[in-house]
């Protein structure tokens, strides 16, 4: 049976290949000109508002990559919405940091076309993950305007 293309399984695609840590794989599920907003990413250039086109979000995907990311992913509730290309999806990322895990709250608004990603918007706890993943430092640097 073919794998399903709508807006969930899409989702359920990229979740999963998130708490895999397949983050070479996962722009494929994004169209060429897809467009990813991270309103609440905190400004600068490690951490773009928008991302445009599938090579931007690979190489995105490639930081965390590097990095070694492992999110655990739970408490995943995907809503169906009137527009049959649109799903929102509220989910829990559990990041191993030291000697705990912390826990990011997610929410992510996914448009699908054809199979692919179009355009998503990614309302991540961006504080906690820098927190969990060594970023505090760069993150509050970043804030208050220091370069060094």
């Amino acid at each position: 049976m073919p794998e399903s293309t709508g807006p969930r399984a899409v989702f359920e695609r990229l979740s999963r290949g998130i708490a895999e840590g397949r983050w070479n794989d996962l722009a494929d599920l994004y169209a060429e000109d897809a467009v990813a907003h991270q309103p609440f990413a905190p400004s600068g250039q490690d951490a773009p508002r928008r991302l445009e086109g599938r090579e931007a979000i690979r190489a995105r995907f490639a930081g965390a990559a590097r990095m070694g990311l492992r999110f655990g992913v739970r408490n995943v509730v995907v809503h169906e919405t009137a527009d049959p290309e649109v799903v929102i999806a509220e989910f829990d990322y559990d990041i191993p940091a030291a000697d705990e895990v912390l826990t990011a709250a997610n929410v992510q608004v996914l448009r699908v076309r054809d199979g692919l990603i179009v355009e998503t918007r990614d309302y991540h706890d961006h504080l906690t993950i820098a927190r969990a993943t060594g970023g505090l430092p760069a993150l509050t640097a970043a804030l208050s305007g220091d370069a060094s």
